[in-house]
């Protein structure tokens, strides 16, 4: 079984990949909520739904998030009533956030809607969130004031400098049912190459998955996001800077060495695999731009290979 800690557009390519590599139903995803958000009533959970669409293939390939074949007449009117409706979503997507938050209004777990939600997209991986309980990244500008995540990705575009990122909620969360033992029970843990401050740090902190992973660790391997000191996607780079922390593989290495036995390091970074070792992690150098769903099973199966028994 190969368990996968996941956020973002990053994760949910290299977990195609997986797909592609291993049997659906030995795959799990572990997936970050704390970017979860709640907008015009609505529950939405934008890394649990861009993962369910991107493997069932009803990804916009083109946004990279959100549903292919849109329209947006429902956001258009809420404008032209003059709410100020920063947060895209399409008429598609509504019925996503209308389904789960109604489920959620009616007692059930998040855990429980996200499976109903993957189950009929016709996935036979699991999706599970990491915790059942609300979890919301806040960010403070280096202008000062906090603002919830969405708003400084989304809203402010992540175009301002930040510093400091906490995770309001995460002391009250426990790991939701599966996860630990999704984790324990792997032949492999794989922390994907999501942004690590904001997708794969809420996943951490929830109690008991740090513990966790490195009661485990030779059996686990990490994808680095950063290619040559820069973020493929989103602002990985810019957010590990402006905390103080070196944006590169060697920094990546640094965030999760209690936790991975081995870092896969872009060819780009090759110069950097002795720095990488001297953290304490052992690099595989690889190619790790999934330009392709054949890139994205090679990564996948080279990653696996890093640390498999």
């Amino acid at each position: 079984m190969i368990t996968v800690l996941a956020g973002g557009v990053g994760a949910a390519r290299y977990l195609a990949g997986q797909l592609l590599v291993t049997p659906d139903t030995d795959v799990t995803a572990v997936v970050n909520v704390a970017d979860d958000v709640e907008l015009h009533g609505l529950h939405i959970s934008p890394d649990i739904d861009t993962i369910i669409y991107t493997l069932s293939g009803a990804i916009d390939t083109g946004r990279g998030w959100g549903l292919a074949d849109e329209t947006w007449n429902a956001l258009d009117e809420l404008r032209a009533l003059g709410l100020d409706a920063w947060f895209n979503l399409g008429d598609r997507d509504i019925g996503t956030h209308l389904f789960r938050t109604t489920l959620l209004r009616e007692g059930l777990s998040l855990s429980d809607v996200t499976a109903r939600l993957a189950s009929a997209r016709g996935l036979r991986c699991r999706v599970l969130p990491v915790s059942d309980q609300p979890i919301e990244t806040r960010v403070t500008l280096a202008s000062g004031g906090e603002i919830g995540f969405q708003e400084y990705f989304v809203r402010l575009a992540h175009g301002v400098a930040i510093s400091r990122v906490r995770f309001a909620g995460v002391d009250e969360a426990h790991p939701a049912p599966a996860v630990l033992d999704a984790i324990a029970a792997a032949d492999v843990v794989v922390i994907a190459p999501s942004n690590p401050v904001v997708s794969i740090g809420p996943v951490l902190a929830v109690d008991g998955v740090t513990e966790a992973l490195a009661a485990r660790r030779e059996r686990n391997v990490a994808v680095s996001p950063i290619v040559a000191g820069a973020a493929l996607k989103g602002p990985a780079d810019r957010m590990l800077r402006e905390l103080g922390e070196e944006s590169s593989v060697v920094g990546v290495a640094r965030r999760y060495r209690e936790v991975i036995a081995a870092l896969v390091i872009d060819e780009a970074d090759a110069d950097l695999a002795s720095a990488v070792a001297a953290t304490g992690v052992r690099p595989v150098v690889a190619p790790t731009i999934m330009s392709s769903p054949e890139a994205a099973a090679e990564l996948a199966r080279r990653t696996v290979a890093a640390v498999r028994p």
